[in-house]
């Protein structure tokens, strides 16, 4: 089993992210200002250089106005 960091369950799971954050008009600098964090915390996790704990996910789903059930629920198998 590949690592979770590059897995395709991973890449669709960042994918849903971005696609959630551009969905909502903002840009990596807004979802970072809105989360007190630097940008490149944005851009590191977006591009799969860190891996997200559950505590920031909730943060950044909280950011993104999005339910986290609902993003975790399309990554089933």
């Amino acid at each position: 089993m590949p690592k979770s960091l590059r897995s395709p369950r991973h890449q669709r799971f960042l994918a849903q992210l971005i696609s959630l954050r551009k969905a909502k008009g903002l840009t990596q600098e807004q979802v970072a200002e809105k989360l007190g964090r630097p940008q490149s915390f944005v851009a590191k996790y977006e591009g799969g250089e860190r891996r997200l704990d559950v505590i920031e996910f909730l943060e950044i789903t909280a950011a993104l106005d999005t339910d986290p059930c609902e993003v975790l629920s399309r990554l089933r198998l």
